[in-house]
C-alpha cells in the first residue's frame, strides 16, 4: 500500500462509502449513549495531612507529627490514602449518616468503596476525595461523613497510641527506680573498698604530689653529688678511707703523751736502723734497742687503748703483735691535718645522710607512682559503675516526664488530619458530557473510518494509480492514458477518436517519451501487460493512430493468437493473417491490410488451438519483424499476455523495448511484480510501463485538464458529444479489452 500523501486523497475518493458509513455508525452510537445513559453527580473533598504541632506536650507532637518520606520506606500521604478505603473509616462513615437520618438507599461498605475514588495531590500532603452518583444530595453527605470519618479516625488513633504509652510507662517506671538504688548501692562499695572517690581528683593530687618528690630527688641527688666531691678531695688530701679512721687519727693526734711517745718511737726507730746497717740482729746492742722498742710500743698502745673505741682494740691488738703502731702519716698531729681531717669527717657524715634522704625521696616516688598506675585501672569499673548509675537516673527521668506528657496526650484531642474543602452539591452532571462525548466520537470515528479505509487498501491488491505502480515495478513510467470512451474504441471511424486532443495528446507525449528513453528511432515496439482485460490491444492501436500524426508509416502487427483483437479494433476481416506468411502461403506485404486512417496498415492474426503458437519463436517471424521495420517507420506488436506465455518474451529481443501496460483497480499487484521480475532475470528490454485508463477525477492528479486549451465551443461540443452518444461496443472483443 502506498502511504504517501499524494495518495491519500485518492484512497478516501475510493473508499468514501465504507468510511462515511463507519464514521456515520460511530456518532449513531454516541448520541445512543447520550440518550439511555442516566446522569451521574461526582462530589469532590480534600483533605490534608497536617504537620502542626498543637499538642501541648511533646509527645502528643510527636504523635501527631507526619512521619518524614524516605526513599524506599513508607510513604505517609499513600497510606492514609488506603486509610481512606478501609473498612473501619467507611463503617464510621455510615454510622455518622444514619445518625443524621439520611436515606442511604442501600449503601454498604463496598459500595462506598467501589464509588470513592482517592488521588494524592502531587508534591504536597493533600488528599482528593471524590465519590459519584446519581442522587446529588445523598452522594453530597457520603463524601463529609468520610471526611468527618478520617478526622476521628486521626484523632482516635493518636489518643490510642497515647494510652499504650502511658500503660507501658506505668509499668517501666518502677523498675527503674529498683536500677538506679541498685547502681547507687554497687557505686558506693566500690568506693569504699578501693578507696577511689575521684579518679580525676585524686589522679591531679598526686601527679602534683610526685612532681614535688621528683622535684626533691634532683635537688638531694645534686647536693649529694657535691658531698661526694669534697669528701673525695678531702680523702685525696688527708689519706683517710673512713670517718672512723678520721677520727682516731684526729683523737690520737690531739694528745700529748702520745704526741712524745710517738717522737721516741720515731728516734728508736731511726737508732735501731743505723745499728742494723753496721751489726746483726743478734747483737746485744741490737737486741737491747729492739726490746726497748718492744716496750715503748707497748706503753703507746696501752695509752692509745684509752682513746680507742672497742672494735678499734682489736685491730690494735694485731697491730701490737705484728709490732705496729699507727702510721705517723695518719695522725693529725698539727693543726692543720686536724682541721682537714674534721672536714673529712663532716663531708662524710653529710654524704651519708644525703644518701638516706635520697633514697627515702625515691621509695616515697616508687609508692606514688604506683598508685598513680592503678587509678586508670581502677578507673574503668569506676567510670562503669558511675555511667550505669547515671543513666538509670537519666532515663528513670525520661520516663517519668514521657509519663506526664503521655496523660497529657491522652487526654487531650489531637489529630494530624484537617478538613480544607468540604463536598458542595454540584451544579451539573460529570456523565455523561455531551460534548466530551461528541468530540471523543467524532475522533473515535474518524480514526476508525481513516483505519477501515487503510484495512481495505492493506487487502486491495490492485493497482490504485500511476505513483505505486512506478514505486512498485521501480521501472520509467512512460505515460498516463485517459479512459477512453465507448463511442472512441472503434477506429473504423477514427475521428471519434483523432478529433479529442485530450485523448490523443496523452499518446502523442508517450510516443516522445518512449522516443527519449530509447534515445534512438523507435521502429519496433512490442505491448503487452501481465493478465488479459488490461487494454493492450486498445493501447496498442490507438497509439498507432496517433503515431500516424508524426507522419510515419505504421504497421500493427497483430500477435495476440489467443485473443486477436486488432482486426475488430479496425473494423477489417481476420484474413489474411501471420499464419499464412509463415506456412508460404502468401508474402507478409501482401498479408497487410490498410487501414481507415492513412500511413496506418495491420497483419492481423486469428484464434489457433492451444499449443500451437510457436511460429512468433520461428526464424520467419523474425524475418517478418525485421523486413517490416525497415519497410516501416514504426512497427506495433501486440501479444498475449506476458504472465500467461512466453511470446512477449521472444519477440522483445527483436525489438526495441517492451512496453507493458497496467489498469488502475484491476492489475494484481503481485502477478505484475512476479511478471517484471521474471522479465528482468530473462534480460528482456523493457522500455517501462504505461497506465492505462485512469479517469477524469484521477486525472488531475498526474496532468493538467485540457479543457483548459480548448475552445469553449469545442470544449462544450465534445461534452455534449459525450453525453448523447450511446453507441454499442464494435463487438465482443472490444468489450473484453475495456473490461
Amino acid at each position: 500500500m502506498d502511504t504517501s500523501l499524494s495518495s491519500l486523497p485518492l484512497a478516501l475518493r475510493r473508499r468514501l462509502l465504507p468510511a462515511l458509513a463507519t464514521f456515520t455508525s460511530v456518532i449513531g452510537g454516541a448520541i445512543a449513549y447520550l440518550v439511555v445513559t442516566p446522569p451521574v453527580y461526582q462530589m469532590k473533598a480534600r483533605l490534608m495531612l497536617d504537620n502542626k504541632k498543637v499538642s501541648v506536650s511533646e509527645l502528643g507532637r510527636n504523635l501527631s507529627q507526619v512521619p518524614a518520606n524516605t526513599p524506599g520506606g513508607a510513604n505517609p500521604i499513600a497510606t492514609q490514602a488506603e486509610l481512606v478505603g478501609s473498612e473501619r473509616v467507611l463503617q464510621r462513615a455510615l454510622d455518622e449518616i444514619a445518625l443524621l437520618g439520611t436515606s442511604d438507599e442501600g449503601l454498604t461498605i463496598d459500595k462506598l468503596r467501589e464509588d470513592l475514588k482517592v488521588k494524592i495531590v502531587p508534591a504536597t500532603n493533600i488528599l482528593e476525595l471524590s465519590y459519584q452518583g446519581q442522587n446529588p444530595e445523598l452522594a453530597t453527605t457520603v463524601l463529609n461523613a468520610i471526611a468527618n470519618a478520617m478526622v476521628s479516625e486521626s484523632a482516635e488513633g493518636i489518643r490510642s497510641e497515647a494510652k499504650a504509652v502511658r500503660e507501658f510507662l506505668e509499668k517501666e517506671v518502677p523498675l527503674r527506680r529498683l536500677e538506679v538504688a541498685a547502681a547507687e548501692a554497687a557505686l558506693n562499695k566500690f568506693k569504699q573498698t578501693t578507696g577511689l572517690v575521684s579518679p580525676e581528683e585524686q589522679t591531679q593530687l598526686l601527679v602534683r604530689s610526685l612532681a614535688s618528690l621528683e622535684d626533691q630527688e634532683r635537688a638531694v641527688s645534686i647536693q649529694l653529688q657535691d658531698a661526694k666531691t669534697r669528701s673525695q678531695e678531702l680523702q685525696t688530701i688527708t689519706s683517710l678511707n673512713n670517718t672512723q679512721n678520721a677520727y682516731i687519727a684526729g683523737r690520737i693526734g690531739q694528745d700529748q703523751e702520745l704526741q712524745a711517745l710517738r717522737a721516741q718511737l720515731v728516734d728508736l726507730d731511726r737508732e735501731l736502723a743505723k745499728m742494723r746497717s753496721r751489726l746483726t740482729d743478734q747483737n746485744p746492742a741490737v737486741i737491747s734497742l729492739v726490746q726497748e722498742r718492744y716496750e715503748l710500743l707497748a706503753l703507746y698502745n696501752q695509752k692509745l687503748s684509752r682513746l680507742l673505741p672497742t672494735n678499734q682494740l682489736t685491730n690494735q691488738s694485731t697491730n701490737q703483735s705484728n709490732n705496729q703502731i699507727i702510721p705517723p702519716a695518719d695522725v693529725a698531729s698539727d693543726q692543720l691535718s686536724q682541721d682537714f681531717t674534721s672536714r673529712f669527717i663532716l663531708a662524710e657524715t653529710e654524704r651519708s645522710a644525703l644518701e638516706q634522704k635520697l633514697y627515702l625521696v625515691q621509695t616515697e616516688r616508687i609508692k606514688l607512682q604506683n598508685r598513680l598506675g592503678q587509678i586508670p585501672v581502677l578507673q574503668q569499673p569506676f567510670a562503669t559503675l558511675v555511667r550505669r548509675q547515671e543513666e538509670a537516673i537519666a532515663s528513670l527521668k525520661l520516663l517519668q516526664n514521657k509519663l506526664e506528657e503521655a496523660r497529657i496526650a491522652e487526654a487531650q484531642l489531637v489529630n494530624n488530619i484537617q478538613i480544607i474543602e468540604r463536598a458542595k452539591l454540584p451544579s451539573s452532571p460529570k456523565e455523561p458530557n455531551p460534548k466530551v462525548v461528541l468530540v471523543i466520537a467524532t475522533a473515535a470515528g474518524i480514526a476508525l473510518a481513516v483505519g477501515m479505509v487503510l484495512l481495505l487498501e492493506v487487502m486491495d491488491n490492485t493497482l490504485h494509480d500511476a505513483s505505486e505502480a512506478e514505486a512498485l515495478l521501480n521501472l520509467p513510467r512512460l505515460g498516463v492514458l485517459p479512459k477512453i470512451p465507448a463511442q472512441a474504441l472503434s477506429l473504423k471511424q477514427p475521428n471519434r477518436f483523432l478529433a479529442d486532443m485530450r485523448l490523443i495528446e496523452p499518446y502523442r507525449l508517450l510516443l516522445t517519451t518512449m522516443e527519449l528513453r530509447a534515445q534512438k528511432k523507435l521502429q519496433l515496439i512490442v505491448v503487452s501487460s501481465a493478465v488479459s482485460g488490461e487494454g493492450k490491444s486498445v493501447v496498442a492501436s490507438h497509439l498507432a493512430a496517433v503515431s500516424v500524426r508524426f507522419s510515419w508509416r505504421t504497421l500493427i502487427i497483430d500477435a495476440d493468437w489467443r485473443h486477436p483483437m486488432q482486426h475488430n479494433l479496425f473494423g477489417l476481416p481476420p484474413q489474411p493473417k501471420v499464419t499464412d506468411v509463415i506456412n508460404s502461403n502468401q508474402t507478409w506485404r501482401s498479408a497487410v491490410q490498410p487501414t481507415a486512417i492513412a500511413n496506418l496498415s495491420i497483419l492481423t492474426c486469428s484464434e489457433l488451438p492451444s499449443g500451437s503458437a510457436t511460429f512468433l519463436q520461428s526464424q520467419v517471424m523474425k524475418s517478418i519483424l525485421a523486413a517490416a521495420a525497415d519497410h516501416y517507420d514504426l512497427v506495433i506488436v501486440d501479444t498475449p499476455p506476458v504472465s500467461s506465455f512466453a511470446d512477449a518474451h521472444s519477440l522483445s529481443r527483436y525489438s526495441d523495448g517492451l512496453v507493458i501496460v497496467t489498469r488502475p483497480n484491476f492489475t494484481q499487484k503481485d502477478i505484475l511484480l512476479k511478471t517484471v521480475s521474471e522479465l528482468k532475470e530473462s534480460s528482456t528490454p523493457i522500455l517501462g510501463f504505461v497506465v492505462n485508463g485512469i479517469s477524469d477525477r484521477n486525472q488531475q492528479y498526474y496532468s493538467y485538464s485540457f479543457d483548459s486549451y480548448q475552445p469553449q465551443s469545442q470544449f462544450r461540443q465534445t461534452h455534449d458529444n459525450e453525453a448523447s452518444n450511446n453507441c454499442a461496443v464494435v463487438s465482443r472483443g472490444v468489450d473484453h479489452a475495456d473490461s
